[in-house]
């Protein structure tokens, strides 16, 4: 499946900030988990990050083309990959793309910032390096870390603070989501998904493909960021959710006209500006 994201944008850094991308140039399970749980800590709010597997770096920026990974390797790092995911305490969620890029193949891994934070990760992988405990890993700019005691409190200071985007809304439906909106925001974001999945996976998968729901398997709800961008009338859910723009033709401030903008927000600031040029 897809990522919602365009891939040649990515490691260009048009799209997402160098210190979300993390650089690996082959498969190491043990550096792979720590990354992971470092993005699923998400102590900065970015939104998570991307593990880009088989592109070397070089302070920060990708050396490219990539040094590829064998094609048949890439379904057993997938396996491997799952397995990994639920050592990590609690267990994090991530979606994961091979690509062939410049010649080379790539795995992409995107781990969106984790809900149930923070997360805790095995410093050394195998059955007696398990026996040393599992610690907390952050990202500090483009280098993933163990947190130290002040960034476990910053962590703990987190469990109860989800930034408003990222929040359920336990009074909507997942069903307020419009296909046709979000059809419209991937292309202009590059992504590959095509129409075809878009119209015909289940609103529940596609919700959580773009992370834009929450909440349990059998009680699903929409995320705020989903509702802002993605339902017709965000207004229902969030007042005054509008641009007015008003232009004063006099000093007095007696004349004047007003134009209110509704729908989607990225319509909104769009609409805005066109009328404002």
């Amino acid at each position: 499946m897809a990522l919602p994201i365009n891939i040649d944008e990515l490691l260009k850094g048009k799209t997402v900030e160098w210190e979300r991308l993390d650089f690996k140039r082959g498969w190491n399970p043990e550096d792979v988990i720590h990354s992971a749980c470092a993005f699923a800590n998400d102590i900065h709010n970015w939104g998570g990050g991307y593990i880009i597997v088989s592109i070397d770096e070089q302070e920060g920026v990708p050396v490219l083309p990539p040094a590829g990974i064998d094609l048949h390797a890439i379904d057993g790092i997938q396996k491997e990959l799952v397995n990994l995911c639920a050592l990590v305490q609690p267990t994090v969620n991530v979606l994961a793309e091979p690509v062939e890029y410049m010649g080379g193949m790539i795995l992409v891994i995107y781990v969106p910032g984790g809900e149930a934070r923070p997360y805790k990760a095995p410093k050394r992988l195998g059955k007696e390096a398990m026996k040393a405990g599992k610690v907390y890993y952050i990202r500090k700019g483009s280098v993933t870390k163990m947190a130290d005691q002040e960034e476990e409190r910053m962590l703990m200071g987190l469990c109860n603070k989800v930034p408003f985007d990222d929040r359920i809304h336990q009074t909507a439906d997942i069903e307020e989501l419009d296909r046709m909106y979000i059809e419209d925001f991937l292309k202009r974001v590059g992504s590959k998904m095509t129409h075809e999945e878009i119209m015909h996976m289940p609103m529940a998968e596609l919700g959580w493909h773009l992370q834009i729901i929450g909440g349990s398997s059998e009680c699903l709800y929409p995320k705020n960021v989903g509702l802002l961008l993605f339902s017709q009338d965000p207004e229902k859910y969030f007042p005054y959710a509008r641009i007015e723009i008003v232009h004063f033709l006099d000093e007095v401030g007696d004349r004047f006209t007003e134009k209110i903008l509704h729908g989607p927000i990225h319509l909104q600031l769009e609409a805005a500006l066109k009328y404002i040029r």
